[in-house]
Parts: structure tokens; sequence; C-alpha cells
């Protein structure tokens, strides 16, 4: 990287520089009675408050801060198939055909975020989403492409002839490729969809945390500072920052920090190397995610922590990776930089349900959010207007104590033992590739030399026996 990150950018988010959010809205002052209180105005939070309101009931959505303000509007935008738990890991726990119908949930939180973008002009999906290992993986990776297939998700196989002619890197090898997965701005999509819920009924409130609820009786009662909603129904949509409205959801989730940077502009270079145009991953926790934006930049996510540290001191490092991934670009600067806190569960699984009668919860989303949100919105407004039973498939991933502070040291530690080891795999698979080009120029010289002799032997080896 060269330079430093201008002061003006540090920590910022690139998203709301490139469309401003609209004017904030007012907090609320006065008492309210509704058919429905959503706490949190995050994804699921905002898609949970439009399908209620679209069907008809009334609801207040409670901010703390600004819409989208947290992990919904600071990620990379990959709008995928599936959950943070891979599908042999979920056919594991509740067995295959419960596992697929679980699937195909997800799948439908895509399409969701597909119909709904489908509306909103001002927002560009970038299609695919390329899964890329970094050590040959080929039968592997064909044996998840015919699971995913058999689950209903469009997947195939591309081998490292392919990856590498759309992403020309050496340490890259065999990948997944989802041709319907696809990438926005989470941002501008955040604040699109509060301005449908609003138009559907809907009424927001930011600058309004919820400070206690009551839920006891067949009204809840809901404290901001300023007022008092009373509510039939209650959503908790929040990640880790629940947790002076409730402890117990919070308690389950480990909290992980990830952090994103934006590129300064690299000219005609990036998209001369880089023939893919949608999303990438290369890892399958923190490190890295990446995508082309605004024509000739990278945004690369990467690095991970349990506690929320100052961005500046992950851009380095960030701008590294992409470069050694790609040497082709030559230097790569961070111009913009900033994290994003989201709430693990130890399942991986989204938390989704009815906690206690007319409390309902839509959190644990992973990092595998944007189809997740969708499909848990859905799924509860579902639930409490027409009393869909569908969400009930959730109830295998109950709420799981995360373990506190040890957990999330367990968890940093996890990930940092595992970076050394990924690496060395990596490393030995670049190395048996290199040893593997040279066996075979080695062999094609002997070939070569034994035709000019005339002796017309292929290999001194093959004439034996």
């Amino acid at each position: 990287m060269n330079g430093p990150i201008p002061e003006t950018d540090r920590g910022a988010v690139w998203y709301a520089r490139q469309a401003p959010p609209p004017e904030p809205r007012p907090p609320l002052t006065i008492d309210l009675d509704v058919d429905v209180c959503v706490v949190g105005g995050g994804l699921a939070g905002l898609t949970a408050a439009h399908e209620v309101a679209r069907r008809g009931f009334s609801v207040a959505l409670l901010e703390s801060g600004r819409i989208a303000g947290g992990a919904s509007g600071r990620n990379t935008g990959f709008v995928l198939p599936g959950f943070n738990a891979e599908l042999e890991t979920i056919a594991e726990r509740i067995g295959s055909e419960r596992a697929r119908r679980l699937w195909a949930l997800s799948e439908r939180g895509l399409d969701y975020v597909r119909r709904q973008v489908a509306a909103m002009p001002q927002i560009a999906p970038q299609p695919g989403w390329l899964c890329v290992s970094k050590t040959p993986q080929r039968r592997p990776l064909t044996e998840a492409v015919a699971a995913l297939r058999e689950a209903g998700t469009q997947a195939e196989y591309w081998p490292v002839e392919r990856v590498r002619a759309a992403l020309p890197s050496p340490a890259y090898f065999d990948a997944i490729h989802y041709p319907a997965a696809f990438a926005i701005d989470p941002l501008q999509y955040a604040h699109a969809l509060a301005q449908a819920a609003e138009a559907a009924g809907a009424r927001i409130f930011e600058a309004t945390p919820a400070l206690a609820i009551d839920p006891d009786g067949v009204r809840k009662r809901i404290d901001t500072p300023s007022a008092r909603v009373r509510a039939g129904h209650v959503v908790l949509a929040g990640n880790v920052d629940i947790g002076g409205l409730m402890p117990r959801l919070a308690a389950t989730l480990i909290p992980i920090t990830t952090y994103v940077m934006v590129s300064a502009p690299l000219g005609p270079v990036l998209r001369e190397t880089l023939a893919y145009r949608g999303a990438v991953s290369d890892g399958e926790r923190a490190d890295h995610h990446y995508r082309i934006v605004d024509g000739d930049r990278l945004m690369w996510c990467g690095r991970m922590t349990t506690a929320p540290a100052d961005p500046r001191r992950y851009a380095r490092a960030l701008a590294r990776a992409a470069a050694r991934t790609f040497p082709q670009l030559g230097p790569v600067a961070a111009e913009h930089v900033w994290g994003g806190t989201l709430g693990m569960p130890l399942h991986r699984m989204p938390q989704i349900g009815e906690l206690l009668p007319g409390v309902w919860v839509a959190s644990g989303f992973g990092g595998h959010g944007l189809n997740t949100t969708a499909m848990a919105g859905e799924l509860i407004a579902c639930g409490i207007v027409d009393s869909d039973q569908t969400w009930r498939q959730f109830a295998p991933y109950e709420l799981v104590w995360a373990g506190g502070a040890v957990g999330r040291l367990a968890m940093r530690a996890l990930y940092l033992g595992r970076r050394p080891l990924e690496g060395m795999e990596q490393a030995f698979a670049r190395q048996r590739e290199r040893a593997q080009r040279r066996k075979r120029a080695r062999k094609a010289a002997r070939k070569s030399a034994h035709l000019g002799n005339g002796t017309g032997a292929s290999d001194p080896m093959q004439t034996k026996g």
C-alpha cells in the first residue's frame, strides 16, 4: 500500500459516499399502540416490518442509531444461497431431508432479495459468486456440487484451468460457481427497503433505543427514552448489541468483527487481470472475499477479531493480500477502510422463532446475512399475520450459550491457529504443482532429445519391461 489512508476515510463506509443515505428519521416522542413492534433497523428488522405492513398490520420499527448502521450496511453485499453452516454439516445434525428443506428456505431468501432489487432501479446487482479453493479439491468439490444440485441450488464445478483463466492467480485451484448468486450495495438496499416498508404503512424511528421490554400479557410494553410502545407482538431483530434488552439472546452470539477495504483506482489493469466480474471468496471464514466496484477499484474483505479494532490496523494487510493474490495489479493502495461486527451462534445457523408468546427473534446470521435476513423477516411476518408455522423448521437450532469471554477467546484462537495451518497447506499445494510442472518439463525435454537422436522412445523408463 502506498501512503497513508486519508484522514477523512478512516473508518468510513464507502457505500455512504457513493450513495448518501436519506436524512435521519426523527426519534419516537409519543406513545404508540401498534400490532407489531420491531426492534432493530437492520435488514432482518426492515424485512419483517415491510412484510408485516404489506399484510395490513400496523407496525413501528425502533432503531437505536441509523438504519443499517451495523453489519447490515457494512458488509461486502454478497447475496448467496445457503447458510454459514455447510449443507453437509446441517444434514449431519438434522438429517438430509430436513436439511434440504432448510436449504430451500435459504434459496427463498435469495429470491426475495432479487425480487426487491428488481424494483429498485438505483441498485445494480453483479451476478455470480465464485468460491475458490487454494488447494486441489477436485473430488470434494464435485461431490459438493452434486449435493447442492440435489438440494435445488444452481452450482457448477470449475477446474483449475477455468478458474485461472478468469482469475489468474497461482494461489487458486478448483472452484464452485454459483451463477444465481449476486452482489449489491447493502446500505443502499437497506434504505430502499426502509422506504418500501414506509410506503406499505410502517413507521420507522431512528435514534430510538429500546431500553426495556415487558413481555408479559397480551400487549407487550417497550420503553424508549421519550415514549412507550404497546404491541401484540415484538420482533427482536438485533445483533450482539441487543444485550441490554435481552441478555439471554446476546449471550448466544460470539461477536466477530471483520474488515473491508476499497482500493484506490487501479485503472484498466484491474479489468484486464480479473476477467470474472462477480463476487469471489477464496477462504471459508474471514479471509478473503472481494469484488470489483466503481469500475476500477477492488473491495476486499478479511481479517477477524472478537472485539472491534481500529480498521486502520488492517488496511495495509488487506491491500497486501490483494497484491499478493494478483501481482499483475502492481501496488494496491487502500483508500477506504472500515469494520463491521456480526453475531455468530455456535451452531452457525440463524436463530429464528418465537421465544415467548408474542416475542419473536431474528438473529445470528453470522456473515451470511443478505439472504437469511430476508428469509427470517418473511418467515416471522407470515408467523405473526398468517399463523404460518414454517419458522419451526429452525427449532433444532435453539439458543445456545456461546461461552462469554472464554468463547470469544476460543474463536479468536481458532482463527489465528487455522491461518498458518491453511497457509502451509496452500504453500505445499503450490510447491507440489511447481514440482509437477518441472517433472512434465523434464519428461518433455527427454522425449524431445530421444526423438532428435532417432531412438523413437518417449521415455527410457517406459521402454523397460
